[in-house]
């Protein structure tokens, strides 16, 4: 697509399912948000991740115990930025019309919000079968991601229906 147009198309175009990508990006980014709190406690640039008053959120606890270095050899949280990462580019891959156009793209971005949202709903249950607590922050991640796949179903349907040939 020509530069021009696809900024055009994407800091102007109107149309639901460019609202819907616009909020999945927001969405997307409060996930890096998260990641990136956890992640300046976990590598121990900061002491204290302050939690809502909840007794059932401990990130700290959370955030500091086996269960969060067990993958990767590595902090949970830093891949936790790049997943969120990626999820906003691919809602902001592509113009106006690309569920006609490349219909892979928005296809792709609904496949990788069903996986973000599968994998936070896994872990927040290990989470708290390991700690009997919850992380705040990976938990706003499970409601960024759910709300995600929602946004995310009208286009992918769209794009899924032009790959099979579907009116």
């Amino acid at each position: 697509m020509d530069p021009t147009q696809l900024s055009l198309e994407l800091r102007h175009g109107k149309s639901a399912d460019l609202k819907r990508r616009r909020w999945i990006i927001g969405l997307s980014l409060v996930g890096v948000a998260a990641g990136q709190m956890v992640s300046l406690y976990q590598t121990g640039i900061i002491k204290h991740l302050p939690d809502p008053p909840l007794d059932v959120f401990d990130s700290d606890k959370v955030d500091a115990s086996d269960y969060a270095y067990k993958r990767l050899d590595t902090p949970d949280a830093l891949p936790m930025i790049m997943t969120y990462g990626l999820t906003a580019t691919l809602a902001g891959a592509g113009g106006m019309n690309r569920a006609a156009q490349q219909p892979l793209l928005p296809v792709a971005m609904g496949l990788k919000t069903l996986f973000d949202t599968v994998t936070t709903v896994k872990l927040g249950r290990e989470e708290w079968q390991e700690n009997k607590a919850l992380c705040f922050y990976c938990q706003v991640a499970t409601v960024v991601s759910i709300a995600s796949v929602v946004l995310a179903m009208p286009e992918a349907l769209k794009g899924l229906k032009k790959l099979l040939g579907k009116r």
